[in-house]
């Protein structure tokens, strides 16, 4: 890590918060960027960060034994340290997510919430010949000796519920669905969480209430433990399936209760057999392809760990670099989406008469050919995107002329500036798409996908997954 000192004598790129490192204290960092949403966590995985200190051999760490505190629900994105050194205990934030996530009260309303305790760990080596890594491997041990005492019995505020007043809901989660399977499914792997009682999905934005959440194990059984006594709604997605699951009915917790529920079924969205898919449902654009940074503009700590290469910084620039002259064309069949579908649909740069860079909207295509044509039929597109940032997605049928009224248009959608900010996904939206069978012709044919709003870098949006399904079986 750099010092506060580096990043003052450093180059500011695009925004504030990244510089590039010009004349740093450490010669290997020289050329790198720092930008601290570099070093930005899921919810669910932000449980220890913090520092080793060389001299003296000395660890300061940041313990958070719960997540029923955040909002946001456990893929909420946040940050940890970053250069200072600063180390963050995020309670809330707007971050990867918007100003639909910040916290508005209104006409006097009236509200209370307990954040917290997080813990505060300090360690250290006494002998040199001790390697100072061991500092971290404690940490960690640490963090789960934390989790499994929550909640913590020594807060004396009435506000904090003790472990005697605390609820449990167990129960089973299946998936139904019978283009992929006869049988049921079990949902292994589900994320399923109580919330505050909303529409299906809301947990993503959910900010004044507790969450609770687990995931299901591989028979899709499930345990959510220490709940505070309230109405909750039970939510859940599956890793694999589109959409979003909700009970039908309220939960109430009461102190010491004990809910089981019966077998649950999620019916995720399905209207027709698949014709044709890209991507992998899992609410990220992790398996898309992601370009190396540019030389220059580099971190590398995710040189060594590849599979975080997202982080680096400028990618939303290596677009236009790999396509130059022509948007990303995608052939159903013969193309790859974790080599050919860039992760994320950016706007391209050119320059104008000044010589200063702008951004202009870009049209991706997908190729693909249908055998038959039921004219008379409806086929149904399945969009999920894992991330939108002031963006406007149009979608037209062997139809690219853009003065042409499109066949669909998610309209002005999006601020959870994912791209920017060097996430994966930002907030989940799923749209369900009619398409009538009478724009598709037997052979070839094209979806033409435009992002419309252009001026921005960060303009744009990644997908988590297409796909087109054909008429109903009845149909």
């Amino acid at each position: 890590m750099p010092t506060a000192k580096d990043r003052e004598m450093g180059r500011e790129l695009d925004y504030p918060e990244a510089v590039l490192l010009t004349s740093p204290t450490n010669s290997f960092l020289k050329g790198e960027v720092d930008d601290k949403y570099q070093y930005s966590l899921e919810d669910k995985d932000n449980r220890v960060h913090g520092w080793i200190s060389p001299n003296p051999r000395t660890g300061f760490w940041m313990i958070t034994p719960s997540n029923e505190f955040r909002t946001g629900g456990p893929v909420k994105q946040d940050l940890t340290s970053h250069t200072g050194p600063i180390t963050l205990s995020m309670f809330f934030s707007t971050h990867y997510g918007g100003d639909i996530l910040a916290l508005r009260f209104r006409n006097g309303e009236p509200w209370k919430k307990v954040f917290g305790p997080v813990l505060i760990y300090l360690n250290s080596v006494s002998s040199d010949d001790e390697d100072i890594l061991t500092l971290w491997t404690d940490a960690k041990e640490q963090m789960l000796i934390e989790t499994e005492n929550w909640p913590y019995d020594f807060p004396l505020s009435q506000d904090f519920v003790q472990a005697d007043q605390r609820g449990t809901v167990s129960g089973r989660l299946l998936v139904s669905d019978s283009y992929v399977s006869k049988r049921l499914i079990t949902a292994n792997s589900a994320f399923i969480g109580l919330a505050a009682p909303g529409d299906v999905g809301s947990w993503q934005t959910e900010n004044k209430g507790y969450q609770f959440w687990t995931q299901t194990d591989n028979e899709g059984y499930f345990l959510i433990k220490s709940i505070i006594p309230g109405n909750y709604s039970l939510y859940a997605w599956v890793p694999g399936f589109i959409g979003d699951y909700k009970y039908k009915n309220y939960i109430n917790i009461t102190p010491g209760s004990r809910t089981r529920l019966q077998t649950l079924m999620y019916n995720p969205p399905r209207n027709g057999p698949t014709l044709w898919e890209i991507g992998i449902p899992d609410r990220t654009a992790a398996e898309f392809f992601i370009p190396n940074p540019q030389p220059k503009l580099q971190n590398q700590l995710y040189i060594e760990h590849y599979a975080e290469k997202f982080r680096q910084y400028g990618l939303w620039d290596r677009y236009t670099e790999l396509y130059p002259n022509d948007d990303l064309i995608y052939t159903v069949g013969s193309s790859n989406y974790q080599t050919d579908w860039f992760f994320a649909h950016v706007n391209r740069y050119t320059f104008n008469d000044e010589g200063n860079k702008t951004y202009i909207p870009t049209t991706w295509q997908i190729a693909f050919d249908l055998q038959e044509v039921e004219k008379p039929s409806n086929y149904t597109l399945q969009l999920a995107l894992a991330s939108t940032n002031e963006a406007e997605l149009q979608i037209r049928v062997n139809d690219q002329d853009a003065d042409h009224v499109p066949n669909f248009t998610t309209g002005l959608i999006g601020k959870d500036n994912a791209i920017a900010r060097h996430g994966i996904h930002g907030l989940y939206w799923l749209y369900s798409i009619d398409v009538p069978g009478s724009v598709f012709a037997t052979g070839k044919n094209v979806i033409f996908l435009k992002q419309s709003r252009g001026s921005s870098p960060w303009s744009g949006l990644m997908y988590d997954y297409i796909r087109l399904e054909g008429p109903p079986a009845n149909d």
